[in-house]
């Protein structure tokens, strides 16, 4: 198995919670395709965190001009609140060194948009989601560094 099959694996798992969540089983991390991972990880930072020989949470991003865009964070549902993805979002902010970092969560997703403000996030628009059935809060933090 490649690391392409086995996040695209994890992001299904990981990402049912919030199906369940919404009531919504077609979101995107639940349909995207072993070939849109594949032409991700040309174009984009894929970061994973490994346990035992197994991949346990995955994120993504790009940056485009001054933004560096954050997405599809996920963890196992096993091994969430240990610190991986909090692990995860250092690293991409290491990486990546741009005036401002973007990402969008679901709006009931508490858990999600706590650790993203723990983190320095902060919510500055909210719209709908592909079908329109999720709200979704888009989330931005600012690189002091810069």
């Amino acid at each position: 198995m490649t690391d392409a099959e086995e996040i695209l694996q994890l992001q299904k798992t990981a990402y049912l919670i919030e199906a369940e969540r919404y009531h919504d089983y077609t979101i995107h991390p639940l349909r995207q395709t072993l070939a849109e991972i594949k032409e991700q990880v040309k174009t984009m930072i894929v970061l994973k965190a490994v346990s035992d020989g197994n991949i346990v949470g995955t994120v993504r991003a790009y940056k485009e001009s001054e933004t560096c865009y954050v997405g599809k964070l996920a963890v196992l549902p096993e091994k969430q609140n240990q610190g991986i993805g909090t692990a995860l979002m250092q690293a991409i902010e290491k990486y990546f060194r741009p005036k401002r970092f973007e990402l969008f969560v679901g709006s009931k997703s508490d858990n999600n948009i706590n650790l993203y403000q723990k983190l320095g996030y902060t919510p500055y628009k909210s719209s709908r989601y592909e079908c329109g059935n999720i709200e979704i809060l888009y989330m931005e933090k600012t690189n002091n560094d810069r």
